[in-house]
């Protein structure tokens, strides 16, 4: 355990929001009874919160039905690689103020479709980890006793 330690880093929550607000995508997991569902979003950071916009379809409609979600981003490089997990619950937003304010964040559908209902995650938890790369170690070489 000592070695995996070497490669990977708890991110603080602040790293971790730090990581989040520099992605523009990220995947969604909804859950209702026993049928789990991820799918890829473009998303902004806004105010320690996830927003992101949808059409009617089974993501909203399965948020609905059950507002606790995952929501996951990740990167990485030649380097250095590393994912945050935010959980929470998601909650469409459906107030003229809210939507107002929603409508002012750079967030824009990356596919030409429209996407009126905007969707806040907010989070219970945020966990991170970052990982520095490195060449996998011999696998058939002699054990170390």
């Amino acid at each position: 355990m000592d070695q995996l330690q070497e490669f990977v880093d708890a991110l603080s929550d602040e790293e971790c929001w730090e990581r989040l607000a520099g992605q523009k995508l990220g995947r969604l997991v909804t859950h209702v009874k026993d049928v789990l569902d991820i799918f890829p979003v473009n998303f902004v950071v806004d105010d320690g919160t996830i927003v992101f916009r949808t059409a009617p379809g089974s993501k909203l409609f399965e948020l609905t039905v059950n507002d606790e979600v995952l929501f996951e981003a990740d990167d990485h490089d030649d380097d250095d690689a590393w994912s945050v997990v935010v959980r929470g619950h998601a909650r469409v937003l459906d107030t003229t103020e809210e939507v107002r304010a929603a409508d002012a964040l750079p967030l824009h559908p990356w596919i030409p479709t429209l996407k009126y209902h905007y969707v806040r995650i907010e989070p219970v938890m945020v966990s991170g980890r970052a990982f520095a790369r490195k060449p996998e170690p011999d696998r058939y070489g002699i054990a170390e006793y």
